[in-house]
C-alpha cells in the first residue's frame, strides 16, 4: 500500500537501464510514471556495453593499477585508459580527484560500501523476470579472466580476496592455461593462466533494455523521447520540466538518471560531485564458435560477451566529452590487444561499432538519492556498473521516494556528499 504522503506522478529523466529499472520499481510501489530521453530507449551507454552481471567484479573504478596508466594515457591513443594532451581544466581536475581515490586504502573504503548494493544485483534481476519483463538473464556456465603469465593474474587473484574479505560472496578458483582452454577453447595459447569466476551472468543488453521498456509500457507508462529535458523547476509541491521543443510538464517527483550528462540538470539541486564520461568502445566479429560464457583480459581491459553468433568485444576507458565522435584509433587498439589470446575469432570483420558514455565519479562510488530540493532525486555514476547495479538502485531509490525513508545500502551514496 502507497503511504497517502508518497507522490503520484513521477517523470523519470533518461531511458537506459538506470532510468528504466527505477521507473519500473516506480510502478511496482503504485506511482504513475512518465520516461523522458532525449533519443529514446538505451540509446546511450545501455545498448553497447558489455552486458555483463558482475556482482562479483563490481568494484570502485579508481585503483592503485590505474595510476600506472597515467603517463601512456597521456603519450598513447592505443593505452587502455586514455586522456587526450588536450584536457581542459574541468577534466584535469576530475583527474586529480579520480588519482587521490586511486589508492589501496580507499578502494578498500569504497569497496566496503558497495557491497551491501551489490548483494542485491541478481536477485534485484529476478524481481524484473519474475514481474514479467520479457527478456533472460543467462547463467556464465564460465566466466573467465585470462592472463599471460600467473604473475598477472596476482593482481585480480588479490583483488578477489580483498572483495571477500570485505563481505562479498564471490567464488573463483585459478586455472592453468591449458585448463583455461579445456574449459574454453576460444582461448589461444598466448594464455598461461586464469581465473574461472562462479555465480556470474550476462544478458544482450540492448534486448533487454527494449524489454524492460516494453514492460514499463505495458504496465501504464508512457514515454516522451526526441527531445531533451532542458531544464527542471522544484515546485512548492513538485517539479516543472521543461523540453527543448517547449513542452512543460508537471509531476509530484522527478528522478535524474541521465547517465554522463547528469550535472547538467542536478547541479541547480546542490550536486557538486562531478560526472564525468569515461567513453567505451564495442563492435561485433564473428567467432567459430561462441564461448560459453564471457571472456575478459584484465591486463588489457578488453571485455568478450557471446551474443548469439557473434562476439561482442569491448574495452577503453576514454576521457573526452560524451559527444565526441567514434575515434577509430581506439576501436583498433581494442582489436589489437583482444588479437593474441583468442582463436578462431576474427577481430577484423567488424561491425556494429560503437562509443558511449560510462558516467565516471572521483570516488567511484554513484550518486543515488535526494537532492536539496524536495521531489528532485538522482540516480547516475555507476562507472563500469550501471547495467549490473541498475535494478537494484531503481529498486532502492523507489523505496526512498515512496516511503519517505533512505534505506540502509543507499547511505554511502548521498548525492550531495
Amino acid at each position: 500500500m502507497v503511504e497517502s504522503t508518497a507522490p503520484r506522478t513521477i517523470g523519470v529523466v533518461g531511458a537506459g537501464m538506470v532510468g528504466l529499472a527505477t521507473a519500473w520499481f516506480l510502478q511496482e510501489r503504485g506511482a504513475a510514471v512518465t520516461v523522458f530521453d532525449s533519443a529514446g530507449v538505451g540509446a546511450g551507454s545501455s545498448w553497447g556495453n558489455a552486458g555483463w552481471l558482475t556482482p562479483g567484479l563490481a568494484t570502485p573504478l579508481p585503483e592503485p593499477s590505474v595510476l600506472r596508466y597515467g603517463a601512456k594515457a597521456v603519450l598513447s591513443p592505443a593505452s587502455p585508459v586514455y586522456v587526450p594532451p588536450s584536457a581542459d581544466a574541468s577534466l584535469v581536475r576530475f583527474l586529480f580527484g579520480f588519482a587521490r581515490n586511486s589508492t589501496a586504502s580507499r578502494w578498500s573504503a569504497a569497496m566496503d560500501k558497495l557491497v551491501p548494493i551489490n548483494r542485491l544485483a541478481l536477485e534485484s534481476f529476478d524481481l524484473l523476470s519474475d514481474g514479467g519483463v520479457a527478456a533472460p538473464t543467462l547463467a556464465a556456465d564460465s566466466f573467465l579472466a585470462a592472463f599471460r603469465t600467473t604473475r598477472e593474474r596476482a593482481a585480480l587473484r588479490g583483488e578477489l580476496e580483498q572483495i571477500q574479505r570485505a563481505g562479498q560472496d564471490v567464488e573463483f578458483e585459478l586455472l592453468t592455461g591449458d585448463e583455461a582452454r579445456a574449459v574454453e577453447p576460444t582461448l589461444s595459447e598466448g594464455i598461461g593462466a586464469a581465473i574461472r569466476l562462479h555465480g556470474q551472468r550476462y544478458i544482450a543488453p540492448g534486448a533487454y533494455v527494449a524489454a524492460l521498456a516494453e514492460s514499463v509500457r505495458r504496465r501504464g507508462g508512457t514515454f516522451q523521447t526526441g527531445a531533451a529535458v532542458d531544464s527542471i523547476r522544484a515546485l512548492d509541491e513538485g517539479a516543472r520540466l521543461t523540453t527543448a521543443d517547449g513542452d512543460i510538464h508537471r509531476c509530484d517527483a522527478v528522478v535524474i538518471a541521465t547517465g554522463a550528462r547528469v550535472n547538467a540538470l542536478s547541479r541547480p539541486f546542490g550536486v557538486r560531485a562531478r560526472v564525468q564520461a569515461g567513453r567505451g568502445y564495442s563492435f561485433s566479429v564473428p567467432v567459430r564458435t561462441p564461448p560459453s560464457g564471457p571472456i575478459y583480459l584484465p591486463t588489457q581491459r578488453v571485455a568478450c560477451t557471446p551474443l548469439g553468433q557473434r562476439l561482442r568485444v569491448a574495452g577503453m576507458m576514454e576521457f573526452r566529452q560524451p559527444d565526441a565522435p567514434l575515434d577509430q584509433r581506439r576501436v583498433r587498439a581494442i582489436a589489437d590487444a583482444a588479437r593474441p589470446f583468442l582463436r578462431g575469432v576474427d577481430v577484423d570483420d567488424r561491425e556494429d561499432e560503437w562509443v558511449g558514455s560510462r558516467p565516471c565519479t572521483t570516488d567511484g562510488l554513484p550518486l543515488i538519492g535526494a537532492t536539496r530540493a524536495p521531489g528532485v532525486f538522482v540516480a547516475g555514476g555507476h562507472g563500469m556498473w550501471g547495467v549490473t547495479l541498475g535494478p537494484t538502485t531503481g529498486r532502492l531509490l523507489a523505496e526512498q521516494i515512496m516511503a519517505g525513508r533512505r534505506p540502509t545500502e543507499l547511505r554511502p551514496f548521498d548525492p550531495l556528499r
